[in-house]
């Protein structure tokens, strides 16, 4: 029955895990994998986290299921969070959270609204993105589009997106990411979110809104700037938010699909089709991360302890950014590479070639996607002058 079946070649990032893992360089640098990083090269459980699972280990009183929904504390938790917590929408009822198996169910479970609710709209997202968007949205049967992003000279197209909006047709899905774009790092304006909501409105589209990295950019206030924008501004927006990048609970797989309706009752008749593509999907999504979401965004000081901990990891990352140019300076490649520093969030589009990355893997044990997308959190102190120098040697 198998024999037919083909051996396909795995996923590039993990292939790098793997390819890291082997290499006997004591100077290796891992840019690749999307994680955070401290200082030694670790993924640290956060203080806030790690509280709030020794008080559920010893209050949790059952394992049963949590509902297609998911908890509703963690829905109670995640969307003032997201919308604020006074934001009009929530007050008129108009928002609905789905706990999801991270910000990756979320997506999916966006994916199948849309082809079952809005059969034959095709859906756009920008070039580039996340990779795995383009395969989440192609299998639940969507057409997929692309809209520029970045331009020849690395840098933020906004021209060429806003030019490419006002031609989609009218009902489609357009995917935005709210901050830390993913792989760029090049994120819109204030100013700049203005005028894509006129877009969006005027072409009657319907944003998806990828919202995987709040408080890593700016603040999580400031980050879900465009988030809050849409959902007031418009009728319906789709927000796939996670929770795993901003409390360190990867493993955990939490995030929440949030649909926006034009009122109270579109919403719940929304919610009511959400459920049943949750049911399909998966029927009920784990329970721990969300249970530890909820307990510290539900506490004031495990809270408090939460946001100083996000506040540090966004500052060590927008430090070692401009670092990092910095450290480059000496080889006449601060210029060359100033957008490192302009950029916000993990991920940075260095610009490198896909020949300078593998000059760089091969020669230096400096690992990151060929694309030239390093994840930030990887650079240190330690390893920014051997960096530099790598980088300097490729541009020779």
């Amino acid at each position: 029955m198998f024999e037919h079946i083909e051996r396909v070649p795995g996923d590039a990032i993990l292939g790098l895990i793997e390819a890291f893992k082997k290499d006997t360089n004591p100077q290796k640098v891992d840019l690749g994998v999307g994680v955070y990083r401290d200082s030694q090269g670790n993924t640290p459980v956060m203080r806030a986290v790690k509280e709030a699972e020794a008080r559920l280990l010893k209050n949790e009183t059952t394992k049963t299921y949590i509902g297609s929904h998911g908890a509703p504390a963690y829905g109670e938790a995640v969307l003032p969070l997201v919308l604020g917590a006074s934001s009009p929408v929530l007050e008129a009822n108009r928002a609905s959270a789905t706990q999801s198996p991270g910000g990756t169910g979320a997506l999916r479970l966006a994916a199948d609204f849309v082809a079952s609710q809005m059969p034959g709209k095709g859906i756009w997202v920008s070039d580039p993105t996340w990779p795995n968007h383009h395969g989440i949205f192609t299998s639940a049967g969507i057409k997929l589009h692309k809209y520029p992003y970045v331009d020849a000279d690395n840098r933020l197209d906004f021209a060429g997106m806003l030019a490419a909006l006002k031609k989609i047709p009218e009902g489609d899905v357009v995917v935005l990411h709210a901050c830390c774009h993913n792989p760029t790092g090049f994120d819109l304006s204030n100013e700049q979110w203005q005028e894509v909501v006129e877009v969006l409105q005027d072409r009657k589209l319907l944003p998806l809104v990828d919202f995987a990295y709040q408080g890593f950019g700016e603040g999580l206030d400031e980050d879900a700037y465009g988030v809050r924008l849409l959902s007031e501004k418009l009728d319906e927006v789709i927000i796939t938010s996670s929770c795993s990048k901003n409390f360190g609970i990867y493993c955990e797989r939490t995030g929440c699909l949030i649909m926006v309706a034009r009122n109270a009752e579109q919403m719940e008749n929304v919610r009511s089709q959400v459920a049943i593509v949750a049911r399909e999907n998966y029927s009920n999504p784990p329970a721990h991360g969300g249970a530890i979401v909820s307990e510290i965004l539900h506490d004031a000081e495990l809270s408090a302890i939460w946001r100083e901990e996000l506040t540090e990891m966004r500052d060590r990352i927008n430090t070692l950014r401009r670092d990092f140019v910095e450290a480059l300076k000496p080889y006449g490649l601060d210029q060359k590479y100033a957008c490192v520093a302009e950029q916000r969030g993990m991920f940075s589009y260095t610009g490198l070639t896909p020949e300078q990355v593998d000059r760089l893997r091969a020669e230096f044990g400096i690992y990151m996607v060929r694309s030239g997308r390093a994840n930030v959190a990887g650079f240190s102190h330690e390893n920014l002058p051997y960096l530099a120098k790598a980088i300097a040697m490729v541009n020779e």
